[in-house]
């Protein structure tokens, strides 16, 4: 990790006294690795979060999604383990795509969104519903895509962002990008660590959150080099090392700590050649944790996997109304740890996605995909969908697909309790998106109904030992919504955007919603600018949810309202250097996402941001 680090360093000195001449001009040519959410999602709702919205949730991925979305989700405690629950559906039913990567954890399923920056990325995307015929396994409930864009163009910025804040609490952050017509460098290391010992609000109690410290670093880099005008190299980096202190439900327990390293590395070439594109990856993964279940002894418990994808992506485009693809892709996984039977598990697929456009109002996609492997069954995937748009202020999407999720290691080889027999989970969707567009003011209204079959479930067996089993069939309808407005008045600049989400996620045996499930979600976020002076305001509420399955009224998290305020000032003339101050839970709600999980009251963040 140290010579990675020193590695890293010696390559953004480098970059700077390279390309530190270049003056910073509009930039010419952007290319992205994550063609399928552009191309082909067109039948449903993506929710593009840009580069302001990312800027003013730079803490975690958790706090951008929490206020943005209309995706629920649990922290166990602040900056510990977070996960999703995206239309009624599961944290392992959630995919996150890296660059076109599905990167969900091979050991749990799932990703926390507590371990990824958001300074890594130019882009967060939230693809609601079902991309399992382009993504793979876990894009059930719906996808979160995370790009590193590559702009070729004479470029050259440096930006620096320090933060520090309650509970002593420090983040710094450096990000370069510099490029011309043939090279491109964006690359970034983050810090981040707090002893996070906030006070419980309980006036019963003076207690704080006891062992709760953490720290983490993260590194990343996008590198481009144009070849000619029909080939493109693309290597894509990303680090994440990090350790966190579970904080205690009680004082006595024993206090514990939590060690993972997570590495990604994908290499790209592009071939564009007349009416082809031909995309070929190579990427290695590799997810590392240590669990130290008791901090006065030196002995762990660890589980590692070890990634390794090849993947051919072949467009061809008959006209500029339709376009065949074709993607080949070949992935082995290669497991162990303390508590897991060793084993090797490879994935062999092949998708066929179609687009056609007949009439400039109607159009239409479909997608199909089926994989092999020698560990289950897999079903054959499918999507299908239209986009069609009688009016210039209106569209309207319908969109059918069947989704799934594979065992994860952890189900499939844990020692003594793993199920080899599972079936992959699997799961039928439609939904119906209308977009309003009215000038300055944009409307989505959808609804939804998922039905889920085999929902692996860890439950005890005859001799008390937990074990996974294909159980659940679960009946899922909804609603989500989104509003966007911006305006310009002179130098006078409003934004507003707003979220809304109705969830009915029932185990179709027992009639009873899904535990960790709100009813109800809505987010608000309000911006104003003058001149150099910001200022924004946001408000998350969250229903009640069960936690536990019988749904017992007596045992259940309550609703919250929680609100954050912020404003910052440019005192640069040429460059920027912004200065700012944010109030976390101004209202001082006392809440909590996870039962017995208590989260901090009213706290505040001081940051600086130079762009030089």
């Amino acid at each position: 990790m140290t010579r990675i680090k020193l590695l890293l360093f010696l390559f953004f000195v480098v970059c700077q006294s390279v390309l530190a001449q270049q003056d910073s001009i509009a930039l010419k040519e952007v290319t992205v690795s994550d063609v399928p959410l552009k191309k082909f999602s067109t039948s449903q709702m993506v929710l593009q979060l840009n580069d302001s919205v990312v800027a003013k949730n730079q803490s975690s991925l958790t706090e951008l999604l929490q206020y943005n979305t209309p995706i629920y989700f649990k922290e166990n405690g602040l900056g510990m383990v977070s996960s999703p629950a995206f239309r009624g559906t599961t944290a392992q039913q959630t995919a996150v795509i890296w660059n076109g990567i599905n990167i969900n954890s091979q050991l749990n399923g799932q990703t926390d969104f507590n371990t990824i920056p958001t300074t890594d990325f130019e882009s967060v995307s939230v693809r609601s519903g079902g991309g399992s015929a382009i993504y793979g396994s876990s894009a059930m409930g719906g996808s979160i895509h995370l790009q590193n864009d590559l702009a070729f163009g004479s470029d050259f910025r440096n930006e620096l962002h320090f933060s520090y804040g309650s509970f002593e609490t420090y983040n710094g952050t450096y990000k370069i990008k510099a490029s011309n017509d043939r090279f491109n460098v964006n690359a970034g290391i983050s810090r981040n660590q707090s002893q996070n010992d906030y006070d419980y609000i309980d006036a019963k109690t003076e207690r704080k959150n006891d062992n709760g410290q953490f720290y983490n670093t993260g590194m990343h880099a996008a590198l481009g080099y144009k070849i000619n005008g029909s080939n493109y190299l693309k290597l894509y980096s990303q680090v994440f090392d990090g350790e966190r202190h579970f904080s205690l439900v009680n004082p006595s327990d024993t206090k514990t700590k939590y060690r993972d390293v997570n590495t990604r590395n994908l290499l790209e070439w592009d071939v564009l050649l007349n009416r082809f594109t031909s995309k070929v990856k190579l990427a290695f993964l590799s997810e590392r944790y240590q669990y130290f279940e008791n901090l006065g002894s030196a002995d762990y418990f660890f589980g590692e996997v070890k990634t390794f994808l090849a993947k051919y992506d072949l467009a061809y485009h008959l006209g500029e109304k339709m376009t065949v693809n074709t993607v080949l892709d070949f992935t082995q996984h290669d497991g162990n740890g303390s508590d897991i039977v060793p084993q090797k598990r490879q994935i062999t697929s092949a998708s066929l996605l179609f687009k056609h456009q007949p009439f400039r109002l109607f159009g239409y996609e479909l997608a199909v995909r089926k994989e092999i492997t020698s560990n289950y069954e897999s079903p054959l995937l499918f999507s299908a969908g239209t986009n069609f748009s009688p009016f210039r202020w209106y569209n309207l999407k319908l969109n059918v697909s069947r989704n799934f999720r594979i065992p994860t290691f952890n189900d499939l080889y844990w020692k003594g309790a793993g199920n080899p027999n599972l079936e992959p989970e699997s799961s039928y969707q439609f939904e119906a998106v209308n977009e309003f567009h009215f000038r300055d003011f944009r409307l989505t209204a959808s609804v939804f109904q998922m039905q889920i079959h085999d929902m692996i479930r860890w439950l005890p067996g005859k001799n008390g030992v937990f074990s996974p089993e294909n159980t659940n069939s679960v009946l899922i309808n909804g609603f989500e919504g989104t509003v966007q407005y911006g305006r310009k008045l002179g130098r006078h600049r409003i934004n507003f955007n707003a979220t809304y989400a109705y969830t009915d996620s029932r185990n179709r045996e027992t009639n009873k919603q899904l535990i960790y499930v709100p009813f109800h979600k809505a987010t608000a976020n309000l911006g104003y600018a003058y001149r150099k002076f910001s200022f924004a305001y946001q408000h998350v509420f969250n229903g009640f949810v069960f936690t536990q399955s019988d749904n017992n009224p007596l045992k259940k998290v309550d609703l919250y309202h929680v609100s954050n305020a912020m404003a910052d000032y440019d005192f640069g003339r040429e460059n920027v250097y912004r200065f700012g101050v944010k109030a976390l839970n101004l209202w001082r709600e006392k809440y909590e996402s996870v039962a017995n999980r208590p989260m901090p009251g009213r706290y505040f963040k001081v940051y600086l941001i130079l762009n030089l």
